[in-house]
């Protein structure tokens, strides 16, 4: 328990954080727009492009899973760790279990 004493909430106090609320409208540059496009790649696990390549690389056809892999993964993929390790994961479950590989496939998956 906090023994801070939580600061009044006066009208000025609220004026004033809606005030500066409304500056805050994100990158405006070209740069600070690529840098936040890249943060949902920061933990990766909620990036529609780690969950687009977990589909792909699952519905591949038996066998040619790391062929697609290489074909669909662009180098920025590639240089992006979580996303190469979702295709190492995949490429390493058809390799060791043809039969079971859409259920090792699926323990990593929520990671």
């Amino acid at each position: 328990m906090s023994l801070r004493k939580s600061p009044t909430r006066t009208p000025a106090w609220l004026a004033a954080n809606r005030s500066n609320a409304k500056k805050s409208t994100g990158p405006r540059t070209a740069r600070g727009k690529a840098q936040t496009r890249m943060n949902a790649l920061r933990t990766g696990a909620r990036s529609r492009l780690r969950q687009g390549l977990w589909s792909a690389l699952l519905n591949a056809p038996p066998g040619k899973v790391e062929a697609w892999a290489q074909a669909i993964m662009t180098p920025e993929m590639v240089w992006n760790e979580h996303l190469r390790e979702v295709a190492e994961i995949v490429i390493q479950a058809e390799r060791e279990s043809a039969e079971h590989f859409h259920e090792i496939c699926s323990r990593y998956q929520g990671k």
